[in-house]
This record gives C-alpha cells, sequence and structure tokens, in this order.
C-alpha cells in the first residue's frame, strides 16, 4: 500500500471515529448559537450538519472498511468535495452569529472557525488535497467575513481583525508544517527501528544457526577424539603413556566445556533457555557431584567435604540438569582456584520459604574487593592473568548467576585475598514428601547389559566403530547401520532391547525413523535412546516430542553410556514384570 492510500485510509478512520464527537460538539455550538441569536437558524444548522455529517461517513465508508484499495481520481474528487461540503456547513453557524449574535457572537464566530482550521490542518496534513479542500472554505469565513464586514461599514477595526486573522493562519501553517516534519521523522525513525529489529531477526536466527552447526561440527571429532583416549586409558599403559591420555581426557574436557558455555551463555542471552522440572534425589546428585571433583581435588593436594544439614530433604522438585550445572561450574572454580587446603559444600534447608541454600567455599587465592563485584560479567576473570594461568572463558559464574536469576534464586559471593572465597547460592524448590520420594529402584547396573541385542545408527564410520569398542565388552550385541531408513528396516525384522539413534543422517534422519519405528512394528516399545552432536535446547525439545528414553550427546561419556542403556534395557522387563504380578 502506497504512503498516499495510506494516508486517505487513515483520514478515513479518523473521520469515523470522530463522528460522534463532532455531533456532540454541533448540537452545543447549536444551543450556544441559539442564546445569542434567540432564532431558529442555529436548528436549521444542526439539521443541516447532521445531514452532511452522514454523507460524509457513507463516502469515506468504502475506504474504511478496505483501506488496502488503491482510491481512484474519481473517488479523490469526490471525497474532497464531500470534506469541503462539510466545513462549509459546518462553519456555517460563524456567518449566522456575525451577522446576529452581536459582539459576542462575532467573537464566538471567530473562536469557532480557528479551532476549525487548527483541527483539520493537524488532522489532513497527511493528504495535501483533503487538506486544501477543508482548509479554504475555513479560510473564507475566517477572514471574509471580517473583510466583507469591514467594505460594508467602513471600519478600520474589521480589517484589522482580518490581519490577526492572517497572523494566526501563518503561526498555523508554521506549526502545521513543524507537525508534518516531525510525524515523519517519528515514522522514519520508526521504520528504522523496524528494520534494525528485523535485520537484529535475522542476525539472531543465523547465529543460532551458525552455533548449531558449529556445536555439531565440533562435537563429532571431539567424540572420536575422547572416545578413542577413553578406549586407550583400557589398555595396558605404562605410566608416561597413561599421562598421555590423561592430558587428552583433560584438554578434551576442557574444549566440551568451553562449547557448553558458549552455547548455554547464546540461549540465555537470546531467552530461549527453558527450565524443565522434575524430582531430584538431592543426595545422591551431590553425591555424585562429591565423586567427579574428589579425585581432582586431591591431585591438588585438597581436600572436598560435603556438609548437609539434618533439615534437608532427601528429594526435592526444580531443573536437575541447571541445578547440576550450577553447582558444577562453583566445584570447578573452586576446584581449579585452591591449592592448599580444603573446598567445602555446606547444604541447608529453610523451611520458612522452603528455600535451598548451598555454599560451596574454599581456601584458595581469594578475590580482591575491587574485583569481586565483576566476577559475575560475561567474560568477565579475577584478573587479566586468570585466562592465561588457569583458562576458561570467563562465562562459567556469568551462566551460573543467570541461572539462578530464572530459576528464581540467587547467587553471591564474598572472597578475601589470600583466605579464600565463598559462593552463596540459594534456590526454591519444592520439597517432596518422603514416601513421594522413594519409586520403586530399578536394578540397572551394567552387567544387565549381558547378552542385550542393541540397533545403533550412526553415518559416521568411525562413530560406530567407537560404539562396539564402548560398548561389546559389556556383552551386549550390536546391529550398526549407517542411517534412518536402514534403522527402519532392521527394526522391521527383529526385536531390539533398546535403540540408539543419531539425528543427522543421510536418506532419513534419527527423527523420522523414530516416528517410523514406533508407529508399527516389532518395535513400538523399544526404548530409543537419542545419541547426537546436536545439543540445542530446539533438538533435545524434537527428540522429547517423539518421546525418547533419554538424550545423550556427544561426546560420548562411556559410563554414562553404559548407564543409561542398561536403564532403559531393564526397565521394560520390570514394567512387565509389575504387569504380570
Amino acid at each position: 500500500m502506497s504512503v498516499s492510500n495510506n494516508g486517505w485510509a487513515m483520514i478515513a478512520q479518523v473521520r469515523y471515529r470522530e463522528l460522534k464527537t463532532r455531533l456532540g460538539l454541533a448540537a452545543f455550538i447549536a444551543v450556544t448559537a441559539w442564546f445569542l441569536t434567540r432564532g431558529a437558524w442555529p436548528a436549521v444548522w444542526l439539521a443541516a450538519v447532521a445531514a452532511t455529517q452522514l454523507v460524509d461517513w457513507l463516502a469515506f465508508r468504502r475506504l474504511r472498511l478496505n483501506p488496502t484499495i488503491e482510491p481512484s481520481t474519481l473517488y479523490k474528487i469526490g471525497l474532497c468535495a464531500t470534506a469541503a461540503a462539510n466545513v462549509v456547513v459546518y462553519s456555517g453557524i460563524a456567518a449566522i452569529l456575525w451577522v446576529s449574535g452581536g459582539e459576542a457572537g462575532r467573537l464566538f464566530a471567530m473562536i469557532q472557525v480557528a479551532g476549525g482550521l487548527l483541527h483539520v490542518s493537524l488532522h489532513m496534513h497527511h493528504v495535501r488535497p483533503l487538506l486544501f479542500a477543508a482548509v479554504i472554505p475555513h479560510s473564507l469565513y475566517f477572514l471574509g467575513m471580517p473583510v466583507v464586514e469591514g467594505i460594508a461599514t467602513g471600519r478600520v477595526e474589521d480589517f484589522l481583525i482580518a490581519i490577526g486573522g492572517v497572523l494566526f493562519m501563518t503561526h498555523l501553517v508554521v506549526a502545521v508544517r513543524q507537525s508534518s516534519m516531525t510525524t515523519k521523522a517519528l515514522q522514519d525513525a520508526n521504520d528504522e527501528a523496524q528494520a534494525q529489529r528485523r535485520k537484529a531477526e535475522v542476525a539472531s536466527a543465523a547465529k543460532s544457526d551458525f552455533l548449531a552447526v558449529v556445536s555439531h561440527e565440533i562435537r563429532t571429532p571431539m567424540n572420536a577424539v575422547i572416545s578413542a583416549a577413553n578406549l586407550l586409558r583400557r589398555t595396558r599403559l605404562d605410566r608416561e603413556q597413561r599421562e598421555h591420555v590423561s592430558m587428552l581426557l583433560d584438554a578434551g574436557d576442557v574444549l566440551v566445556g568451553l562449547l557448553n558455555d558458549v552455547l548455554d551463555f547464546s540461549k540465555i542471552e537470546a531467552g530461549k533457555m527453558q527450565l524443565e522440572a522434575s524430582d531430584v534425589q538431592l543426595r545422591d546428585k551431590l553425591a555424585s557431584l562429591g565423586r567427579l571433583w574428589q579425585p581432582k581435588a586431591e591431585a591438588n593436594g585438597v581436600r572436598l567435604l560435603m556438609e548437609i544439614a539434618p533439615g534437608v530433604p532427601d528429594s526435592i522438585r526444580t531443573d536437575p540438569l541447571r541445578l547440576q550445572q550450577i553447582l558444577f561450574n562453583l566445584l570447578s572454580n573452586a576446584v581449579k582456584f585452591t591449592e592448599d587446603g580444603k573446598i567445602t559444600v555446606s547444604v541447608a534447608w529453610r523451611d520458612a520459604d522452603q528455600q535451598l541454600v548451598v555454599v560451596v567455599s574454599d581456601t584458595g587465592c581469594g578475590i580482591a574487593p575491587d574485583r569481586l563485584a565483576n566476577i559475575f560479567d560475561s567474560f568477565e576473570q579475577a584478573d587479566a592473568g586468570t585466562t592465561r594461568r588457569y583458562g576458561g572463558t570467563g562465562l562459567g559464574l556469568a551462566i551460573s548467576r543467570r541461572l539462578a536469576e530464572i530459576m528464581g534464586g540467587s547467587l553471591s559471593a564474598q572472597s578475601e585475598v589470600g583466605q579464600g572465597s565463598s559462593f552463596t547460592l540459594t534456590l526454591p524448590v519444592e520439597r517432596i514428601a518422603e514416601a513421594a520420594a522413594a519409586p520403586a529402584r530399578v536394578d540397572s547396573s551394567e552387567d544387565s547389559l549381558q547378552g542385550r541385542l542393541i540397533l545403533a545408527a550412526d553415518d559416521h564410520a568411525v562413530n560406530r566403530r567407537i560404539l562396539s569398542l564402548l560398548l561389546e565388552p559389556h556383552g551386549c550385541q550390536l546391529v550398526l547401520v549407517e542411517n534412518g531408513a536402514e534403522a527402519v528396516e532392521a527394526a522391521a525384522s527383529q526385536t531390539f532391547d533398546a535403540i540408539l539413534m543419531d539425528m543427522q543422517m543421510p536418506v532419513m534422519d534419527g527423527l523420522t525413523a523414530t516416528a517410523r519405528i514406533r508407529a508399527e512394528g516389532l518395535n513400538t516399545n523399544t526404548p530409543v535412546i537419542a545419541l547426537t552432536a546436536n545439543a540445542m535446547d530446539v533438538h533435545r525439545a524434537a527428540w522429547d516430542a517423539e518421546g525418547v528414553h533419554a538424550f545423550l550427546t556427544k561426546p560420548i561419556d562411556p559410563a554414562l553410556l553404559a548407564a543409561t542403556l542398561a536403564e532403559a534395557c531393564v526397565a521394560p522387563r520390570a514394567h512387565r514384570s509389575a504387569e504380570a504380578a
């Protein structure tokens, strides 16, 4: 729709909205005019106004109902004629008052016409033909009445009134021009803002796509590197070789951690971080974190202590992944910056407001007071040498605080140089009753993989080889396929205990293959585990929509893969046994 057409349609809408106001004001003017003239002309004038307003309503109706149409030249001429006729009639009361209303009537007449001029100038300046059609009749009344009176009576005062009217109209022209320029500037600024917003949205989408591609492309070779290192560590190695493998694994963990930090920070900045609440066995979660970080702390000559207050519930409801991520980052920092002494994880429960309070304190190097306020900022670390000495992106604490705030809690820090630091995480969580928190446990030890038949779909030969080397020692039998179509074909010929499914594959992707397998055949109820390098939340959501048993990302964690597979294989058997009982 053109700018001109937009102006015509806008005026049509404005005139419709102001119809009741114009009629109400006309009634008030008619009553006032009757008091000033004591004649019948005000009533006649009011009837004429109502008639012309009806014509105006009918004339603009088509454009009002269809604002996108392009008015023809003839239609525009008709609209201008209608507007001019309305003004001639509406301001006709001024002539009646000028002639029959005395001095008060003449003053009222000039004010009424001046108001009309102001009104049409401000509301119709977007479309010049309509503006001129309305302004010219008003101007003829405004200047013509005193000029005609002056000629008829010879009074100089009447000509001075006309001169004052000219000055008023001059100021009005300047004001309307300024208003028009301001309106245009605002419109241009709004158009520019909208254009920039669209560009930002495109850039944000491109960034998300770029991060997704980079994440996938980095995770795929990283999976080969880390998995090969894990497999190598299982072989007989001398001390020097074992150190080399440990360096490989440590470097791989750092790279994966950096990749996860960048992706998480991007999601938080885009407002796309989503929480998923579920029941968490709190003591088990803390114990697993302790088992993970205890060896690393002891390697630095540091003790890691877990202190859980008696009132802390065994089970809570929160987002387990984000809780673990925050505690992981806090423990990572504590281990990284503590070279002597101890690290203490103190857990308490505030029953009054249902808050879980976790304090991670250390006896490390501490943080200077002038830097303490900035450690939660993105890409910030305590000093310029921190990255060179300890590594990291400076995103861990920023992500942790953002996650705590998204979860409705807070994360704060206290520190003293040379004495250590203390980070306090406070989270509102739901306490789960002990009876509800004790579901029947399924024996999912890795021994339960013995004799299991597993279907694994992955288009990379290296990844398929890694899966074989990781899982076959557990006694399970693998059927390896290269794409989703082959997975569907294999699932149609025999029953599997579990299915490992990659996401991006040629011929048929993993999501489509999973849906086909679930739709019919021998494996409609077989647990499917997503094992993919696509680690974004959107990918997790897509797999969740297919109802997968678990979502695992590459690089593969061998212990987690084996435990997840064991649980998936045992759970259906336990479920069937429970149904039979």
